[in-house]
């Protein structure tokens, strides 16, 4: 029973910073999605945005966001698993749309928490990886503690039982 009034709790502190329509006012790419900040918006429809990050990591570095506010990926679900692979299509398809034709010199992944700048849910899409320097490749490492492939977000969130 504690824990359903944890959880009501918690989703009554997230209906207060987010409006009816998963905008959050105090999310920054909440921001950029509704025009509020100057940023590029790279693609944008009811589902799916994505922009530049302002820090790139590689020649090309894009964050894919759902464009609702949904928290980081340590808070998604097994039925989430659409949106994830939604986002990593809009991912390959951006770099394809910007010449990147090697697929195997791509990161498509996600810094898990606490190690988020920001919490609404984003993919990094970074290539070429062969040109990421020594800080991106630690930033972006594979099999560490703070960042996970979408492909091994996936498989976690595939591996829930249904009533988690």
């Amino acid at each position: 029973m504690a824990t359903s009034d944890n959880t009501e709790n918690v989703s009554v502190a997230q209906n207060s910073l987010c409006h009816n329509d998963g905008y959050d006012k105090k999310c920054i790419f909440c921001k950029i999605i509704n025009r509020e900040i100057d940023s590029e918006l790279l693609h944008n429809d009811e589902e799916i945005s994505c922009f530049r990050d302002i820090k790139p990591g590689a020649p090309h570095h894009y964050l894919v966001v759902p464009t609702r506010h949904v928290g980081n990926c340590k808070s998604l679900r097994k039925e989430h698993v659409p949106l994830v692979e939604k986002m990593v299509e809009m991912g390959k398809m951006m770099l394809e749309k910007n010449g990147i034709t090697d697929l195997d010199d791509i990161r498509l992944g996600f810094h898990w928490p606490p190690f988020c700048s920001v919490t609404h849910l984003h993919l990094h899409v970074l290539a070429p990886v062969s040109q990421m320097g020594l800080m991106s490749r630690v930033f972006y490492r594979l099999d560490s503690y703070w960042f996970i492939t979408a492909d091994q977000l996936i498989q976690r969130l595939n591996s829930q039982s249904e009533t988690s």
